[in-house]
């Protein structure tokens, strides 16, 4: 078993490259194929996401824009369910179309929130394109239009997801083993 250690805890492959990178491109073409005439947005929430964003956008083949915002909800291997905004919308989004990618939807307190703040923007209409996807702690209310994978309610790290900021750079995901 491949197994990486950060700081006190040890995590397990749970997802190598090859297995991400395809995910990715499935999501990508059927952003292409249904998004192609739409000229979107990409929304990314920081930090996780800059790893799938930067594959996403490879495979992408449309006219579109990128931008950011950093929000917080976890601390440490939990959420706190409370979200804090570190880096805020500045783009100009009224009318847009919005496809927000975000690495990993599990509780979905951190979409919510980001979701009733574009509200107040005025946008056409906003998609979400989540790479992973954990239903077992899901506790939204609203349609994910694209998910990569549905995975267990465990801990992981790798590929832009981190354990209090560290494993982020590996390309593989890792599960929590203890």
């Amino acid at each position: 078993m491949n197994t990486i250690k950060i700081k006190d805890k040890t995590f397990a492959v749970s997802m190598n490259h090859s297995e991400v990178v395809n995910i990715i491109k499935g999501i990508a073409d059927r952003l292409n194929a249904d998004m192609k005439d739409k000229n979107p947005v990409f929304l990314g929430v920081l930090n996780g996401v800059f790893m799938y964003a930067a594959e996403l956008m490879k495979n992408i083949n449309f006219p579109c824009e990128i931008s950011f915002i950093k929000l917080s909800s976890y601390q440490g291997t939990s959420t706190t369910n409370q979200v804090t905004e570190l880096i805020g919308l500045s783009e100009k989004l009224k009318g847009r179309n919005i496809i927000i990618i975000e690495d990993i939807i599990d509780s979905g307190v951190t979409m919510q929130y980001l979701l009733e703040k574009l509200q107040n923007f005025g946008v056409a209409d906003v998609k979400i394109a989540a790479f992973l996807f954990k239903p077992d702690a899901f506790k939204g209310n609203y349609k994910i239009d694209y998910i990569g994978k549905s995975i267990p309610n465990d801990f992981i790290v790798g590929f832009g997801f981190d354990y209090d900021g560290y494993g982020r750079n590996s390309a593989d995901i890792y599960s929590l083993v203890k």
